[in-house]
């Protein structure tokens, strides 16, 4: 694929309005004392997270996160041994991984959430006789 000079200065002229809008990485590191990711800003922010919060580091060891490297752009941080980035505007903006990622880990919090009302619930639908089962429907494709 080639690309032309137009399409090369419209993504340079994004790229450097994307530094100037975000602080840049001064430092990353893992915490062992506090079992955190701890990633300061140029504006003197730190942040902080668990390893287990942010897709790609969650199943990540300690020692995995040691060598953690600054992107040359300064938005981003990479975990060589893991293979794994974070994107600090996104960061910043309270994605710790994938739309879908993220998506999948809201649905285990609210599929655990126990309150009377859905113990109730449960109890209502275990005298009719429990969950229906599921219909199997024929799709029929369009030709």
């Amino acid at each position: 694929m080639e690309i032309s000079d137009a399409v090369f200065e419209t993504a340079t002229r994004r790229g450097k309005a994307t530094k100037a809008s975000f602080p840049a990485v001064v430092s990353a590191r893992y915490d062992r004392r506090i079992s955190r990711v701890v990633i300061s800003l140029a504006s003197g922010l730190q942040i902080a997270f668990a390893p287990r919060d942010a897709q790609g580091l969650e199943n990540a060891h300690p020692a995995d996160l040691s060598d953690a490297q600054i992107s040359a752009s300064g938005l981003g941080v990479h975990f060589p041994k893991i293979d794994a980035d974070i994107y600090i505007p996104a960061l910043l903006e309270g994605f710790l991984g994938s739309k879908r990622w993220m998506a999948a880990q809201m649905g285990k919090v609210g599929g655990k959430a126990s309150t009377e009302e859905k113990a109730s619930a449960a109890r209502e639908n275990g005298k009719r006789g429990g969950r229906p089962r599921k219909s199997e429907k024929l799709v029929v494709a369009a030709t």
